[in-house]
């Protein structure tokens, strides 16, 4: 070959190896509209499906059906129970829709090799339409990572991968509802417990808070009332261990607590037995059950444990105004002033924190003593006025909140650390804001 050629020749495989680089890198529209895509077994609209029948080898199938706005779950002569919303949630999710790995066969000459001639698990979705539609799973493919399924009413075959499968083992445990009571969150309007002493009744008053209305209208301490209704409207049932009436009768009780929503009043009675072991039986599902020691624990109160020990309500919020023993404290932007005269921010938030934080050891029956500070506390976009007077009663102090029949009682250390506080109230300097 002549030399000039031999370097033509290699000029063309150059520039064909370069076009083969490039074509990797940048494959046309058509190339990659080869590379197949795993078809769907079902499109469904979760919204359109109506009930689910699991039937799987060897056990009893299990059924989850619409029943208005909620969901139930039944077995064959089995009473309907309530069926875990989220659960059900996740079955439907997974047939709406209902991906595959791969199609396998689209005329398979037999199922046997699939194990599909007789299914382990039988799938049957029924939909508002009144269509129904089945879905076969058979044999684990021999990687063991997917599993053969088709539709009874279609030939072709496909593989489904192992969390699909996982999704459709489920048993009446995992689908059933396990809260003994079965409340509206939003709608509850009252909650009767009895405990210790007197029944303690609970109620929202306008602005959406908790208030003691028996056995006299009494402050209620928010978060331990919403403690106790967290901790039995989310109370679940133990179905590892079924406990009989008897076991239930002879434990101790420790409380019922009733609850009124939009549906009516639903009861839970707790009882603590010797070995320490929590049973509840309710009135919104039958049965008795084991539960969790906390339940106990929520509802073995009494009313001095849900009453709100603090003086003022303003909580987290910045006071605009504080009135201290007849001397007015003010704040405009960030600062706080006496008259004209500006003060040590420092020093004045302090005192806010103390009068915040001020709050009753024990309830005495009635107020005594002789006047020793007068407090006020303006606060909020309305401006809202608190007033506490506190009187010196022997060694220790009683404060009574203005239009408040409860009495608070206060230890003298408490007291003391507030006079403190006030006492060290000082005036504004510049060393004293550059420390800051």
């Amino acid at each position: 070959m002549k030399p000039h050629g031999l370097i033509a020749a290699t000029g063309v495989l150059a520039i064909l190896g370069g076009y083969a680089w490039w074509a990797n890198k940048n494959p046309t529209p058509e190339a990659a509209s080869t590379v197949p895509v795993a078809p769907k077994i079902l499109a469904l609209n979760a919204d359109q499906i109506q009930s689910i029948k699991l039937t799987k080898t060897g056990a009893d199938s299990i059924t989850v059906a619409r029943s208005g706005d909620h969901w139930q779950v039944t077995v064959p002569d089995g009473k309907p129970l309530a069926a875990d919303q989220e659960a059900v949630t996740g079955l439907t999710g997974a047939v709406s829709p209902l991906p595959s790995d791969r199609l396998i066969d689209e005329h398979p000459a037999s199922l046997t090799a699939f194990g599909l001639d007789t299914p382990t698990s039988v799938i049957e979705i029924a939909t508002k339409d009144g269509k129904t539609q089945k879905l076969l799973l058979g044999a684990d493919t021999v990687s063991g990572n997917a599993t053969y399924a088709k539709l009874e009413a279609d030939p072709k075959i496909y593989t489904v991968s192992s969390s699909t499968k996982s999704a459709f083992a489920k048993t009446v445990t995992d689908l059933r509802d396990k809260r003994l009571l079965s409340l509206n969150s939003d709608k509850i309007t009252s909650v009767t417990l009895t405990a210790k002493g007197p029944s303690v009744e609970f109620s929202k008053n306008s602005g959406g808070e908790w208030q003691i209305t028996k056995p006299k209208p009494l402050r209620a301490d928010g978060p331990s009332v919403e403690d106790l209704v967290g901790k039995l409207k989310d109370a679940k049932m133990d179905l590892t261990a079924t406990p009989t009436a008897a076991e239930f009768t002879a434990a101790a009780k420790v409380g019922t607590a009733t609850f009124v929503d939009d549906k009516g009043p639903q009861s839970i009675e707790i009882r603590k037995a010797k070995d320490a072991t929590i049973y509840a039986k309710s009135t919104a599902v039958e049965g008795v059950y084991k539960v969790t020691a906390d339940v106990a624990t929520a509802v073995d109160k009494a009313v001095e444990d849900f009453r709100n020990k603090k003086l003022f309500d303003f909580g987290f919020t910045d006071p605009s105004k504080i009135d201290l023993g007849g001397k007015l404290y003010e704040k405009t932007g960030d600062k706080w002033f006496s008259g004209s005269a500006q003060l040590d921010s420092a020093t004045i938030q302090t005192v806010v924190d103390k009068l915040r934080d001020l709050a009753a050891s024990k309830f005495p029956d009635k107020s005594s003593g002789t006047p020793a500070l007068t407090l006020s506390v303006t606060w909020g976009e309305k401006s809202k006025v608190e007033k506490v007077v506190i009187n010196k009663a022997a060694a220790d102090y009683i404060a009574v909140r203005d239009g408040d029949s409860t009495t608070y009682g206060l230890d003298s250390k408490t007291f003391d650390e507030l006079q403190k506080a006030i006492a060290d109230i000082k005036p504004f300097t510049a060393k004293a804001d550059n420390k800051k």
